[in-house]
């Protein structure tokens, strides 16, 4: 057993950074939700700051938009041309993706400038293009109402994980570059 372990020391110090770093972001997230520190943001401050952003954003690409608190749900309602569209959950604000990619840069790290910079990098690109995405995907269902499902639960997916995926591949290349050259 004692051997197994040894063969397997860095596939275990991996699996145990990434899934601690998992668990300890995670919890902090959870946290930050159930405190409400933003009690005038709704449904909280990265959402609603998310769907402000969205809203400019759609504007910018010369269309009109509105965002506004949903009376049901904790969302918001996003309107292109006045019509409703989308509603921007607490799921759309792309912070669970970025507790992943955090984590998976943090459990395959290098010296910690390198990896604090990559991690803070990474994590602003994601989030454009999580930005990007929501304004895609507004402005798609928009003109194509009928294709909403495939872009919404395929293409637009796909786009984000797709860039979460290849940022992993970049970091893995920038650490193995690292310790060949050490």
């Amino acid at each position: 057993m004692k051997n197994i372990f040894e063969k397997n020391k860095a596939v275990l110090k991996f699996l145990g950074i990434f899934i601690g770093s998992y668990l300890i972001l995670a919890s902090l997230y959870h946290w930050y939700l159930q405190v409400d520190l933003f009690e005038n943001y709704y449904p909280d401050f990265i959402t609603n700051l998310v769907a402000v952003q969205t809203e400019n954003l759609i504007e910018f690409f010369g269309y009109s938009s509105k965002i506004s608190p949903h009376p049901v749900e904790a969302s918001m309602r996003l309107f292109v041309n006045n019509e409703y569209l989308v509603r921007i959950i607490e799921g759309c604000n792309s912070v669970s993706v970025l507790i992943l990619f955090i984590s998976f840069i943090a459990a395959f790290h290098t010296d910690f400038k390198r990896t604090f910079l990559f991690a803070i990098a990474g994590s602003v690109l994601i989030y454009i293009f999580n930005l990007l995405r929501i304004v895609w995907l507004a402005i798609g269902i928009y003109h194509y109402p009928e294709y909403e499902e495939l872009l919404h639960g395929t293409i637009f997916p796909a786009i984000i994980y797709g860039t979460v995926f290849l940022l992993w591949i970049i970091w893995v290349r920038i650490v193995s570059k690292t310790k060949k050259d050490e």
